[in-house]
């Protein structure tokens, strides 16, 4: 089970990190757009639930510590 949590906490943040660069690519290029394109909205999607999967699963391994 650590192990499983282990690896959902390494993986959100390596779709953190890639979500990250991506928006400040896009929107340093993209300075102003008035509506989120479909990619955006993907982005924002998928940070979205990759920064729940990361607080979840280092809050259980943190738990499970103590």
């Amino acid at each position: 089970m650590v192990n499983l949590l282990e690896n959902a906490f390494q993986i959100s943040a390596m779709i953190l990190l890639l979500c990250a660069i991506y928006f400040y690519w896009h929107f340093k290029k993209m300075k102003k757009e008035k509506k989120l394109t479909s990619s955006e909205r993907a982005a924002y999607i998928i940070t979205r639930i990759a920064m729940f999967v990361c607080a979840g699963s280092y809050a259980l391994l943190f738990l499970d510590k103590y």
